[in-house]
């Protein structure tokens, strides 16, 4: 009839950055290794500390990796929506480490109050330079896949709070070398630690909200019925449900009952770019139903 009705699989946020994450996982983990072995070679405690903080890193970024990577996999068509929600399971991983590594940076601080460790000063500012000029350029090439894909902001928060352990470990640094005083080192950290926790729970807590299938952030589930209920050829609307898939794949189902002398393709046409230019909602499926159609009520 002319009406061409496609669903076109679309590519998620975080596939769209992968090129990028790809970059600063292969950054983060070089210069890991570089800081494991000056660590063992000089015997700096500070230094293997900051490898493993990097490690963390690595595993975060790669986990991301991982998930996008599985996720745009074609797979077992049981898996009606694929493996996109692998992206959002890994941004809670992430946000599940931040926490536990914010966690040890805190107490370790408290336990380097009662006695602080001597900490050599000047390879611990060399370290400290090149560390954040690698985490710069991860925090660069990040920060616009941040914006769109969970996941990705996940690994950017990653980056971005070793970025901050790097420029604590500086100023630490020169603390250290300039003045000898030994608790410089763990309250910057415990600072850094405290930062980092907060903008972690928000991480977990928009993760959740997408395992939950709660409606996007922003979206009125009953103004958009409302609105649909207004449009012409519209008699009334049910089972109307709106979530997200993944970052940057928000998608909607719902029953359209037809006023008597509606044209389905011109109805369906006006539902669809109502959810699509005003809510962003590109993925819809709309079952459209005759006025005396029996409702078959679903509980769900």
């Amino acid at each position: 009839m002319g009406h061409d009705h496609s669903h076109a699989g679309a590519a998620t946020a975080g596939a769209r950055h992968r090129k990028p994450l790809l970059l600063a996982f292969s950054l983060t983990a070089t210069y890991m290794i570089v800081e494991l072995i000056v660590g063992l070679t000089t015997g700096s405690l500070a230094l293997l500390s900051d490898a493993a903080h990097m490690g963390t890193d690595v595993l975060g970024l790669g986990m991301a990796l991982a998930a996008i990577t599985l996720a745009q996999a074609s797979g077992n068509p049981q898996r009606t929506f694929g493996t996109y929600r692998l992206e959002v399971l890994a941004a809670l991983a992430n946000g599940v480490l931040l926490f536990a590594v914010a966690g040890y940076v805190l107490f370790e601080a408290w336990q380097r109050f009662s006695s602080p460790p001597e900490v050599p000063g000047l390879p611990m500012l060399a370290v400290a330079v090149v560390g954040l000029i690698v985490n710069l350029i991860s925090f660069r090439l990040l920060m616009a896949g941040a914006k769109e894909s969970l996941n990705v902001k996940g690994a950017y928060l990653e980056v971005f709070a070793d970025m901050l352990g790097s420029v604590g470990a500086i100023v630490a640094a020169l603390i250290i070398f300039t003045t000898g005083w030994p608790y410089a080192d763990p309250l910057i950290g415990a600072a850094i630690g405290l930062f980092i926790l907060p903008r972690t729970w928000r991480l977990m807590g928009q993760a959740l909200r997408i395992l939950m299938e709660v409606a996007p952030p922003g979206l009125d589930v009953q103004e958009v019925e409302n609105r649909i209920k207004a449009l012409p050829g519209v008699a009334d609307v049910h089972d109307l449900h709106i979530w997200t898939v993944t970052s940057g794949l928000d998608t909607a189902t719902g029953h359209v009952v037809l006023t008597e002398d509606a044209e389905l393709h011109a109805v369906l046409d006006r539902v669809t770019t109502l959810l699509a230019e005003d809510y962003h909602v590109t993925h819809a499926t709309i079952q459209c139903e005759p006025a005396s159609h029996e409702e078959h009520a679903n509980p769900i």
